[in-house]
């Protein structure tokens, strides 16, 4: 038996893609690269992970031991990525910072640590570059400036293009290990 109903109201919801000075909402181009990220990764070799819910303070546990030949020891990361498509002085921006709160001081920005995260990949989304930076090259600056589509002096970062190789290797050991 076929039905048919009419809708006496149609409701929906678009970007507007033809407004070039309106920004794009950062929480869905951030999914795009968490989404990104999974197929990079998964596609070189790695085992992926995405923790319940978006309280812990790195986004993928990245598992590397499925190409290590089965030998024992961790090789469990703590992934945060962060992505940009903002040019400012000729380089894409991050942060890697997160917010936090505080009865006493309020509102404010922390920048990453060891213990908290093991690595941030930073993915410039307009030129599809990745970035695997270990938690010790970067911390604890607050901002990271990245330059894929130029040579210059300040490009600090261009030695993790793409060194998805870093992954493979031993974590940070902790002192109870």
């Amino acid at each position: 038996m076929n039905y048919s109903i009419v809708l006496t109201m149609l409701t929906g919801v678009a970007e507007h893609t033809t407004c070039k000075n309106r920004r794009k909402n950062p929480k869905r181009t951030g999914e795009l690269s968490e989404a990104a990220f999974v197929l990079k990764a998964q596609s070189l070799g790695f085992l992926v992970s995405k923790p319940w819910g978006d309280s812990e303070k790195y986004d993928f546990i990245v598992d590397s031991s499925v190409d290590s030949g089965g030998d024992s020891g961790s090789r469990l990361w703590r992934v945060q990525l962060k992505s940009t498509e903002v040019v400012h002085a000729r380089g894409y921006e991050v942060q890697p910072i997160y917010s936090v709160y505080s009865s006493v001081y309020g509102r404010g920005k922390a920048a990453y640590t060891a213990e908290e995260i093991d690595a941030l990949v930073v993915h410039i989304r307009p030129r599809d570059a990745w970035y695997v930076l270990p938690v010790k090259a970067f911390a604890p600056a607050k901002n990271l400036r990245f330059y894929p589509d130029i040579e210059c002096k300040c490009a600090r970062w261009e030695n993790y293009r793409e060194a998805w190789h870093l992954l493979r290797a031993e974590p940070r050991q902790t002192a109870g290990d």
